[in-house]
């Protein structure tokens, strides 16, 4: 009986400084590669949009009062948006994070990219009736909104916001 567990504990001991090791080596060679060159990147040409969370108020002022107007969908904003209802708790949430942060870069001034957290914000869960989470809704500037349920590659993001929220948006 001592022997198992002192298995266990061999195992378990060697498995968490194992994960931990590999996760440092990883940061360590990302950070010790130098070809002698100044490698540093001008921030200032990248954009450092981010989305924005919305409260149940903002989600009213810059999306949909629903409040005001229940029977039809009225998009507040000046340009499309893409909203993610997401928890800290959802593993796959995590994994559109990123994807989400990378969207609002890259569609900087023609997409908004919004965040809802279900858990604070139970009520717009309610009100759009999600069940699972990750879910994304995607708003033209003007018709309905689509929902997509899960965590899609950031492809397939960039897919649905290139054909559905800015196919028919003039270019100036």
């Amino acid at each position: 009986m001592k022997k198992l567990g002192l298995i266990i504990f061999a195992f378990l001991l060697v498995t968490s400084f194992g994960c931990n090791n590999i996760k440092g080596s990883q940061e360590e060679a990302n950070i010790n590669i130098n070809d002698g060159k100044d490698n540093t990147v001008e921030q200032s040409s990248e954009s450092t949009a981010e989305p924005e969370y919305l409260t149940y108020d903002t989600f009213l002022e810059k999306v949909w009062d629903f409040e005001s107007n229940p029977q039809e969908w009225v998009y507040e904003g000046d340009v499309p948006c893409v909203i993610d209802f997401y928890a800290d708790w959802c593993k796959p949430c995590k994994m559109v994070a990123p994807i989400m942060d990378d969207l609002a870069k890259e569609y900087d001034g023609k997409v908004k990219i919004y965040k809802v957290d279900t858990d604070k914000e139970k009520r717009l869960a309610q009100v759009f009736q999600i069940r699972s989470i990750p879910a994304v809704l995607f708003s033209p500037k003007e018709g309905r909104p689509s929902m997509q349920a899960g965590a899609l590659p950031k492809a397939q993001y960039i897919k649905i916001i290139e054909d559905q929220l800015l196919k028919n948006i003039e270019t100036k």
